[in-house]
């Protein structure tokens, strides 16, 4: 493990894996475990897990990641989770439910209905969390519609985070973070807003009482057994995970935007209080009582390119898709993709126009092709820092995700975005926040920015990325011309739409 005997455990329950990174002290080491677990479609669009098998990789992965740092003290495990899943639980804390994750749409009909009803603009005052079928809010309402005697026979409702929490300490608790996701959180009084559990059929006593994300509890000794560690070593609740990647990638200055790329996107930047968004484009979240992260995502990134390659037919990796992108001229000699395959959390889910390449002629080859959906991506991205600009401004961007390997991806996103921009320095963005929000939680550093400089000196930096100034202009004129060609694009889906029916009419 390196000379540092002292440690800090980030732990990550995603939406495909649980991850444990421990972190030396003085930032001269980690080392990091995983365990990975499926995601099941037992009916089309329900996108469930069974929480039993996520926290037995929880603690399978934690337990690897301590037995790896060869006896290194563990001054605490930090802990971080996907936000917005939400498992129903009996008296006895047995899950009733999987955990539906926030990529479940089975609530989707909910959604809609609130936002037609115009309840979503107050819901979204109040909360800081737009409508969207990902929110447990919505789930709560499927269930009530649809399965009353299990809402019946359900004493909690509680997120991934919570549910894990309460395994490895016996405490049964949510914090800021996850709250502020939910849907049901006044985020301007810090409570849970009795009018929205109203709304979704559920009392104050079903759910967690809410902590600081600092808030520090103790591993019990039946975990403690499981993992390898004393009972009672330290467990700070920490915080979702994203927010906590805008903490691990040194983005939590109200300047500075956090953009991370992997199949999807997202944008973040982080604000002293609560700030809404009357678009209802971004959310507010928390990190910290005084650090909340307004975010914007996209639902078309990475996986466009992936698309690409599976629909031509082409049996190349990726990376090889992009080699052959990048020999195409910026602009893709006037081959414009229009990225909406799959449904956005921004625009409100339904509202984007159908996904299309528009100027296509038979001079576009493969890589044309494939060029076009890493610039319509980062269009997407670029046109959600705009709308950003209307909430709080950002001058300069960090670069997070695997997406960004790619000098591609690099080099068009930092065009587009027309700022300063550079690449975070650290792989593990997500547990290196939630270590540092650990480190910070416990005493061990005076403030966040420090503690992520004490685990990882590395990441305030990062790497600036260089562009073409000939370049940036070009993507700016295509940026301009963006908005028309969605309209464009909007009203063709429209006509779509109304001719579905094309079955020829029966001859006289």
């Amino acid at each position: 493990m390196g000379p540092e005997r002292r440690v800090i455990v980030g732990v990550d329950v995603g939406t495909r894996a649980a991850r444990a990174v421990a972190f030396a002290l003085d930032g001269t080491a980690r080392h990091v475990a995983t365990r990975e677990y499926p995601l099941l479609e037992p009916v089309p669009g329900w996108r469930v897990q069974e929480p039993d098998v996520l926290v037995a990789a929880t603690l399978a992965a934690t337990s690897a990641c301590v037995a790896g740092t060869a006896g290194a003290e563990v001054v605490a495990l930090a802990l971080s989770s996907a936000r917005y899943g939400l498992i129903g639980l009996d008296a006895a804390m047995t899950p009733v439910t999987p955990l539906l994750t926030r990529c479940d749409t089975r609530s989707s009909e909910a959604a809609r209905e609130l936002r037609s009803s115009g309840q979503s603009r107050e819901l979204h005052r109040l909360t800081g969390t737009p409508v969207h079928p990902m929110n447990p809010l919505c789930k709560l309402l499927w269930f009530a519609r649809h399965e009353p005697y299990l809402c019946t026979a359900t004493r909690w409702w509680v997120g991934l985070k919570d549910y894990v929490v309460h395994r490895l300490t016996g405490m049964l608790v949510t914090e800021l973070s996850s709250a502020s996701g939910t849907g049901m959180f006044d985020v301007h009084r810090r409570a849970w807003s009795s009018a929205v559990l109203d709304l979704a059929g559920v009392s104050e006593s079903q759910l967690p009482p809410v902590l600081p994300t600092t808030a520090v509890l103790r591993l019990s000794p039946t975990a403690g057994r499981a993992i390898g560690l004393p009972s009672g070593t330290p467990v700070v609740v920490g915080a979702g995970d994203g927010p906590l990647r805008s903490l691990g990638a040194a983005a939590i200055d109200p300047t500075v935007g956090g953009l991370t790329l992997g199949a999807t996107g997202a944008l973040r930047t982080v604000v002293k209080a609560p700030r809404i968004d009357l678009a209802e484009t971004f959310s507010c979240g928390a990190l910290t009582d005084d650090a909340w992260v307004v975010r914007g995502a996209v639902g078309n990134g990475g996986n466009v390119v992936r698309w690409a390659g599976r629909v031509l037919g082409d049996d190349h990796a990726v990376p090889a898709l992009l080699d052959l992108a990048e020999r195409i001229a910026p602009g893709s000699d006037g081959l414009v993709m229009l990225p909406y395959l799959w449904a956005d959390e921004a625009p409100p889910e339904g509202c984007a126009p159908p996904g299309a390449f528009l100027g296509l002629r038979s001079e576009h080859s493969r890589g044309h092709l494939v060029r076009a959906a890493v610039e319509g991506v980062c269009l997407q991205l670029g046109g959600l820092r705009d709308r950003l600009a209307d909430v709080t401004p950002i001058g300069s961007v960090r670069l997070t995700g695997g997406a960004f390997r790619s000098p591609l991806w690099r080099e068009v996103m930092a065009a587009v975005l027309d700022c300063p921009v550079h690449v975070a320095g650290a792989a593990d963005h997500v547990t290196l926040g939630a270590a540092a929000l650990g480190l910070f939680a416990i005493g061990h550093s005076a403030d966040l920015p420090a503690a992520v400089t004490q685990l990882d000196p590395g990441v305030p930096g990062g790497e600036p990325v260089t562009v073409d100034p000939a370049l940036t202009a070009a993507y700016r004129g295509l940026r301009t011309r963006l908005p028309a060609l969605i309209t464009v694009a909007g009203r063709l889906g429209e006509i779509l739409d109304a001719g579905a029916d094309v079955s020829a009419p029966a001859r006289p």
